[in-house]
């Protein structure tokens, strides 16, 4: 690392590499279950678009501008939140995310118009935005060095069954009761997981960092200054450039390429999610005995996976042919989560953990928020199959980005 790293001082030694792998569980559990909290916002909109679309007659680019809200908020909000993990720690901020969960929730349950689904979007995006720098400064501070790929792999799987989880739920409600029904009881699914996080809320607790070099020198930006940082940001960018098409469109592409149902194309969409779960889980695995490769299985992983999409999109596989290709799309980029997650931890200085995952991280919200503006005109269009190949293309860009972290990690 470059001596604007090498200047930054940690103010708490490195997790101890020997301890009860009850106490390491736990706390990754309790990680893991607000992780998969965050990832449940981010579809808390897009299952139900169809319905939206209908009902409040709106177009996918409108829809589409409610995600990009959501994830200019979140990324934006990321980007800082990382300042005050490091400053207040990791869990007041957890605990006020939880909070504005629940205001999404009770917003779309009052939501009238387009400017109720606004309202989700930016409570969500606001709740959603602390999650990286406070996931990952606990897990870095609490967690056993050697069981750290383990710990990322759990992270990313959780994460995976958050997303897998919300359509079914929302369906299921929707069916019997009623979208609004869905959103009520998904402000109660809320509430309890705070009030499990609250009872252990020890488990939870980080150590507030504090940065002699810093404070010397007037700011808590010198990190911004490493190369590296920025391949890190982009790879994000472009990776989650792909995931916002299966999030947001992959529904309507399936339904009006090839006619399937509603419901059949939202179990995709779950599909998608838990496949990625189940490579999460084997990637874990991977990273924690290719530690060094990390870099380059990322860069495997979304290879194969953009062959996979661009198969999808041709359409020769006919509806459920092409729905198969999405979902197996979700396990290949899954093996390759827990290695993504050690390759950034590699190029952060020690010491500033929040700072670096809150500014990398963004990317994903920038990619989210970008993508939903430039895949919604081509669903306007009825461009469906370009939409695909575009993705495909975003994520083959990924792979540059990720060889480009592991040469710069290796020089420095």
């Amino acid at each position: 690392m470059n001596t604007a790293a090498a200047r930054a001082t940690p103010a708490v030694p490195a997790p101890a590499p020997e301890v009860p792998l009850s106490q390491d569980a736990r706390i990754i559990g309790l990680v893991g279950l607000a992780h998969a909290s965050s990832h449940f916002s981010h579809l808390l909109l897009p299952p139900l678009f169809p319905i939206f679309a209908k009902e409040f007659g709106l177009s996918f680019s409108q829809l589409g501008f409610l995600m990009t809200m959501f994830f200019i908020i979140s990324g934006t909000g990321q980007a800082l939140s990382g300042f005050v993990v490091d400053k207040v720690g990791a869990r007041p901020v957890l605990f006020g995310s939880f909070v504005c969960f629940i205001c999404a929730c009770l917003s779309g349950y009052f939501a009238h118009s387009y400017a109720g689904l606004m309202l989700v979007a930016v409570f969500a995006g606001l709740g959603n935005a602390p999650f990286h720098p406070v996931d990952f400064s606990i897990l870095n501070q609490r967690v056993s060095t050697r069981r750290l790929g383990y710990a990322f792999s759990a992270h990313g799987l959780s994460g995976n069954l958050g997303w897998a989880l919300t359509p079914v739920f929302l369906l299921f409600f929707t069916a019997s009761h009623g979208w609004r029904a869905g959103y009520l009881a998904a402000a109660a699914l809320y509430a309890g997981i705070l009030a499990v996080l609250v009872l252990n809320r020890s488990a939870l607790r980080t150590e507030v960092v504090h940065h002699a070099a810093d404070a010397a020198q007037g700011s808590g930006t010198a990190f911004l200054k490493l190369p590296v940082v920025w391949w890190c940001f982009s790879f994000f960018l472009l990776s989650t450039m792909t995931l916002a098409v299966v999030q947001n469109f992959a529904s309507p592409i399936m339904q009006a390429m090839h006619g399937v149902s509603f419901e059949a194309a939202t179990t995709m969409i779950t599909a998608y999610m838990l496949c990625g779960a189940l490579g999460m889980f084997i990637g874990g695995f991977v990273a924690a005995r290719m530690p060094r490769q990390s870099d380059r299985v990322v860069a495997w992983a979304m290879g194969i996976g953009a062959v996979l999409i661009v198969l999808a999109a041709t359409g020769w596989l006919g509806g459920f042919g092409s729905m198969a290709m999405l979902a197996a799309t979700g396990f290949a980029v899954g093996i390759g989560g827990p290695s993504r997650d050690m390759m950034i931890k590699k190029a952060t200085p020690k010491s500033a953990t929040g700072r670096v995952y809150g500014t990398v991280y963004s990317g994903l919200d920038m990619g989210f928020a970008l993508a939903p503006l430039i895949y919604g005109l081509f669903m306007d269009r009825g461009l469906y199959a370009a939409t695909l190949m575009l993705a495909a293309v975003f994520l083959t860009l990924s792979v540059v980005a990720a060889l480009g972290v592991g040469k710069r990690t290796a020089a420095s």
